[in-house]
């Protein structure tokens, strides 16, 4: 029997929600147990200055989490499914994935509604390469401009005049009660999202089978599948969390749809890609549309973003 658990996170105030979130679910599910928070310090939030796509990706704010669970410093990490790398270390698994919160982008600004109502040369903040491809796609006329920093930062950033307006996750908003500050929220037809986006998962090292069966008792199984077949997109096509690709999975009517995107950064090339299957066939359906995006420029693309 498990007595006590506990979380890496790290220390920004969405982690440590996001952390607290998961202990609330787990004290719910197990009476008793005690759980410590273990708030740590990641390389992707000292490295502020930097762009993510030169320096790692997004999963420099995963690795000081995973080296805690493997010191023995924790048991389990919790983190926003899109920051997690396609590939994870040998001995790691995710022991669930939470329900989904809003996936979509937000648009966010002091004077304008949307990107359309937004100035020639007006100054948009983001600190994805997707988000930048998009954007610079359906309005040419945007400079866009890298944005790092925790959310408060980035929405501070805007504040001071730094930006006309930024884009970054709605559900991060949301979860931090920051709801009133969206203007609107990008469809997904006018801004794929990232693989994983709005969902929370919760990794552990493999064989801890007692832990394994609690921490599953968390797992929203149509959020799982949806997660695993973008997440499955972006490992077929190199498995980086820099490169500029969204990926967004829906079940309905029993089914699910997937649709990807992979874009040049300016947004002047891109390839699509859609497909649908069952629920369960989640993998084989991400393999599916990344061959249908190498079939049509994908891996011409990607090529022309190595140095």
């Amino acid at each position: 029997m498990i007595h006590a658990l506990r979380i890496a996170t790290r220390r920004s105030r969405l982690a440590l929600w996001q952390a607290e979130h998961v202990k609330a679910q787990l004290e719910a599910l197990r009476p008793g147990l005690r759980i410590e928070l273990v708030p740590l310090s990641t390389r992707g939030d000292e490295l502020v200055d930097v762009s993510l796509a030169k320096v790692g990706g997004k999963g420099l704010f995963v690795k000081e989490l995973e080296t805690a669970i493997a010191e023995g410093r924790a048991d389990i990490a919790v983190h926003s499914m899109k920051d997690v790398p396609a590939a994870l270390p040998p001995g790691f698994l995710l022991a669930a994935i939470l329900p989904r919160e809003d996936p979509r982008d937000a648009f966010v600004s002091l004077t304008h509604a949307n990107p359309a109502a937004l100035p020639k040369g007006a100054v948009v903040g983001t600190s994805s390469l997707r988000r930048q491809a998009q954007i610079a796609a359906r309005h040419p006329a945007l400079e866009i401009r890298s944005l790092r920093g925790n959310v408060e930062t980035r929405v501070a950033k805007l504040d001071r005049g730094e930006y006309a307006a930024i884009v970054l996750a709605a559900a991060g908003l949301k979860r931090l009660g920051l709801a009133a500050r969206i203007r609107s929220t990008l469809s997904i037809e006018e801004c794929l999202p990232a693989a994983g986006q709005g969902a929370l998962g919760v990794e552990c090292r493999a064989g801890r089978a007692e832990l394994l069966e609690l921490l599953q008792r968390l797992e929203d199984a149509d959020t799982s599948a949806c997660v695993r077949a973008e997440r499955q997109v972006n490992l077929a096509l190199g498995g980086s969390c820099t490169i500029p690709l969204g990926a967004y999975a829906q079940i309905a009517g029993g089914k699910m749809h997937l649709r990807a995107l992979v874009a040049s950064p300016d947004g002047r090339r891109s390839a699509r890609a859609e497909a649908e299957a069952e629920p369960r066939d989640a993998q084989a359906l991400g393999l599916r549309v990344a061959a249908l995006l190498r079939e049509r420029g994908a891996a011409e693309i990607l090529a022309a973003l190595v140095p």
